[in-house]
């Protein structure tokens, strides 16, 4: 578990092609302190387990599936990535709840910078709509953020000096793609009034 408030901004060292994954190296000074074999990682909010670690850096191997639905797929070496660890039990949830499970991606369509933040216009795919409200929680790249306008493909941000110097939304331009996971809360109770209704017309 998540709370989508990054930790560092890290780096990709090194893309190894497995066929059907791919095996990625990253430098993260902060988030391989104490870490260990197995433990979670997310990667621009895509949920990872550490094959092996050393030397400020981990490598952490992804499957078509997590390729395909998430941005990953795109990543170089040079590539930037937002970093995380679980939250620790007990601690402050800063943002909200974040599995690290993307639920599709998005691309940049503007910026408008302003002078002490930036709003930011994501698309949206057309299955995750009925998710994003006015004033609710979305993660994108793994920051847990605030959505300012929720419209009938897209959905705005708004970003302040410290995520665009700390996290990859700072220098994501327009076409990029980006990891999208809703409020997971919302799939919930979306599942559980459907299943009601179906008992009711039984």
């Amino acid at each position: 578990m998540f709370t989508g408030i990054v930790e560092e901004l890290g780096e990709v060292t090194a893309v190894e092609k497995l066929g059907d994954a791919s095996r990625f190296r990253l430098r993260g000074p902060v988030v391989t302190e104490g870490a260990k074999h197995g433990d979670s990682i997310a990667v621009n909010g895509v949920c990872l387990t550490v094959v092996d670690f050393g030397d400020q850096e981990f490598t952490a191997d992804v499957m078509a599936e997590t390729l395909n639905r998430s941005s990953l797929g795109a990543l170089e070496t040079g590539s930037r990535v937002n970093l995380e660890r679980p939250m620790a039990l007990g601690g402050r949830l800063g943002g909200h709840i974040v599995q690290g499970h993307v639920d599709g991606t998005g691309r940049i369509i503007e910026r408008k910078p302003s002078e002490n933040w930036e709003i930011v216009k994501i698309s949206l795919p057309a299955e995750l709509t009925r998710y994003v409200v006015e004033k609710g929680s979305i993660t994108v790249d793994g920051v847990s953020l605030t959505v300012v306008d929720a419209g009938p493909d897209y959905f705005t941000i708004s970003l302040i000096p410290t995520t665009l110097a700390l996290t990859t939304l700072g220098i994501k331009e327009p076409g990029d793609p980006v990891n999208l996971e809703v409020d997971v809360i919302a799939k919930y109770v979306e599942r559980l009034l459907g299943d009601r209704d179906r008992e009711d017309t039984k």
